[in-house]
């Protein structure tokens, strides 16, 4: 090859490298994208699908319908955890340097290790009805958004529901309430709300590990026979759900003494135990079921068109939903920080955590995104990162689960201090300042 060619072909590849080094920059400009943490594999597999199917028929639904938000078409990638810690970090560190400006860890194990790097990184973390209880205080974890319940809330309310049911707080003092709990920093983070609670009104609190992912339980429900209580609390995920449920069957445990929190309280809990399971009482923190209009435009805008992400029944059912409305939460976090910053762009990390701290999903806007009657409104400021604390209760009835009208609130005159008092001493840990005030004015 001569020098002539030689210039040629280093003037081509060249071209070809700056058409490469443009193409993530143009795309970037029209496209907002979103890392997706996923379990389709392992002993979670069956309640983690359908959750991360519910994000991703939303995200496409958005696109099919209207086009994106603000013109700025919705893209995203899955990245494989099996729910284990170092995985997630893994698929962290890998995606979130494709312009990544949030993550929904999907779990709480992952949501403790990633605590320190978003603030570093400034990536929100997404953490609906799970991870780190504290983080509701948003002057200490800038970068941290619990929305609508944490591990507390869920206890409280809880405790709130047992009081109910027995005319009163105070008719729980000499009662014993166990927790069956997953081993993990899941199945512990309620655990200084439940102690908060035993000490205030005089109820004693057993707790009962199970070893993950909690297909062998027999030692735990031993101990439940053994020390027959009034009430089993389950904080369980996954295998260990619908395992709890038979040996509790096969102990003979009522199941209508038996409370689980919101991921304990899913069709793929339930339907392999059936008739074994009628009783079973669990949170909702959504709704369910095909009606609302969300659902529909997803049915119609998606699955009818075979784009579908999984089975057509799945959609509408109680996890699929809840990952609906975790990631319509974060496109209206998007949507306001375009209109904050940058209508019909691509916004940033540190614009995304301004429209998660100033969400305002109020009756109005939830009914205009199809999710009246599925949550409750949700509004965020600057120092509050939950936005709610509303649940119901849920009951089995052997085919389906039946949501009480009762909305239960947690009670806040006892979390408000817990959830400073944790702040603090995270602060104090990591040597960390609380936010100014003008920080909340940016």
């Amino acid at each position: 090859m001569n020098f002539k060619s030689l210039s040629l072909t280093a003037a081509i590849l060249t071209a070809g490298l700056s058409t490469l080094a443009a193409a993530p920059a143009f795309a970037q400009a029209k496209e907002q994208f979103f890392p997706l943490l996923v379990y389709r594999t392992g002993p979670y597999a069956p309640n983690g699908t359908p959750w991360a199917n519910g994000k991703q028929d939303y995200l496409k639904m958005i696109n099919a319908r209207d086009g994106g938000v603000n013109g700025v078409k919705l893209v995203y990638e899955e990245c494989e955890t099996g729910y284990a810690t170092d995985k997630g970090v893994e698929c962290y560190e890998r995606l979130k340097g494709k312009a990544a400006t949030v993550f929904d860890p999907q779990a709480t194990g992952i949501t403790f290790a990633l605590t320190d790097k978003v603030s570093v990184d400034k990536i929100p973390l997404v953490t609906m009805g799970y991870g780190l209880a504290a983080s509701q205080d948003g002057g200490v974890f800038k970068w941290n958004f619990p929305l609508m319940g944490s591990y507390w809330t869920a206890a409280d309310i809880l405790i709130q529901h047992l009081g109910k049911q027995n005319g009163g707080l105070d008719k729980l003092k000499g009662k014993k309430i166990a927790l069956v709990y997953h081993d993990s920093p899941f199945g512990k983070e309620p655990m200084p709300l439940l102690e908060e609670r035993s000490k205030t009104h005089g109820f004693e609190l057993v707790k009962i590990p199970v070893t993950a992912p909690g297909v062998e339980q027999k030692s735990a429900w031993l101990q439940v026979r053994q020390q027959k209580p009034d009430y089993v609390l389950l904080w369980g995920w996954g295998v260990m759900n619908s395992t709890a449920l038979k040996e509790a069957q096969a102990t003979g445990y009522p199941r209508d003494k038996m409370y689980g929190v919101w991921w304990s309280g899913a069709e793929p809990d339930v339907k392999d135990v059936g008739e074994g399971a009628k009783g079973y009482n669990a949170l909702a923190l959504n709704g369910s079921g095909q009606s609302p209009k969300v659902i529909q435009d997803i049915l119609k805008f998606v699955h009818d068109k075979g784009q579908g992400t999984g089975p057509k029944d799945e959609v509408g059912t109680v996890l699929y939903t809840r990952g609906v409305v975790m990631q319509a939460m974060m496109i209206e976090a998007m949507r306001g920080a375009q209109e904050r910053f940058a209508k019909g762009k691509v916004i940033t990390g540190e614009q995304m955590r301004w429209g998660l701290e100033n969400l305002n999903m109020n009756a109005k806007q939830l009914d205009k995104l199809g999710l009246t009657g599925t949550i409750r409104p949700v509004s965020t400021s600057c120092l509050d990162h939950m936005g709610s604390t509303s649940a119901r209760v849920q009951t089995w009835d052997g085919a389906k689960w039946n949501i009480g009208a009762d909305w239960y609130e947690a009670d806040e005159a006892i979390l408000k201090p817990m959830v400073k008092q944790a702040a603090d001493k995270y602060a104090s840990d990591k040597k960390l300042t609380r936010r100014a005030p003008a920080d909340c004015q940016s």
